[in-house]
């Protein structure tokens, strides 16, 4: 199948800007509005089914993370059955029901009141899982840190979220789940690692901030504050 990204011109070190291993101003500044504007979407999910060629690019955007030794570990199992999703949504609600506990007073009110999910009103959902041993159980970069298998597929996440926010594609990440339930749904095998349940589709509107944020539930923290130097603790 054809890969729509190879269709964009490769950078070689023979161009002539000065910098040319950089974007130019108006695409070095696309790169950031979709970072930028990027949300989790819960509510605001619209029924019509995803171009075909808008989700290649976006599958494709994922395939082209990063990863350790070049292993690949995803897969992407696509959702669109109404059947699944609802199966998917009673395993979401009855976790959710559990987690509620945790909270008391005004900060329980708040959290019900959340909207966690768009599992059934998004018309896709992709899980996207890691397979940790697709090159043999050790490999190139993950002797001493094998776990680096997952944080590759965490890239992959990464880069779809961002194709789907240029392509106009909302994401909401679904987190809230028993991990054997969802395996059971989805018949997917003990040696493969779920790392993402996305709902995904095309949407109406944006929150011009993270919802969570807007909804009162926590703030971004400040940048300064996160930066050390040269050992823990030290800013």
């Amino acid at each position: 199948m054809h890969n729509p990204l190879d269709s964009y011109r490769e950078v070689t070190i023979n161009d002539a800007d000065e910098h040319r291993l950089a974007f130019d101003a108006q695409d070095r500044a696309a790169v950031y509005r979709a970072i930028k504007t990027r949300r989790d979407v819960r509510d605001q999910f619209l029924p019509n089914p995803i171009d075909g060629a808008v989700l290649n690019r976006i599958l494709s955007a994922a395939h082209a993370a990063p990863s350790v030794g070049f292993m690949q570990p995803w897969n992407f199992l696509l959702i669109n059955s109404l059947e699944q999703r609802q199966k998917v949504q009673a395993a979401f609600k009855a976790a959710q029901a559990e987690e509620a506990q945790q909270f008391k007073g005004e900060r329980k009110a708040l959290y019900q009141n959340l909207k966690l999910e768009g599992i059934t009103k998004a018309p896709l959902n992709i899980c996207i899982t890691c397979d940790p041993n697709r090159n043999g159980k050790t490999g190139l970069g993950r002797t001493h840190n094998p776990q680096m298998a997952q944080y590759s597929v965490v890239c992959a996440v990464q880069n779809l979220w961002l194709a789907a926010r240029a392509e106009g594609v909302g994401v909401g990440w679904v987190s809230i789940y028993h991990e054997a339930k969802m395996r059971q749904i989805l018949q997917i095998p003990e040696d493969i690692e779920i790392i993402a349940y996305l709902c995904v589709g095309y949407v109406d509107e944006l929150y011009e901030e993270p919802e969570l944020q807007a909804k009162g539930w926590r703030k971004r923290l400040p940048l300064e504050d996160l930066i050390m130097h040269e050992r823990w603790g030290k800013q």
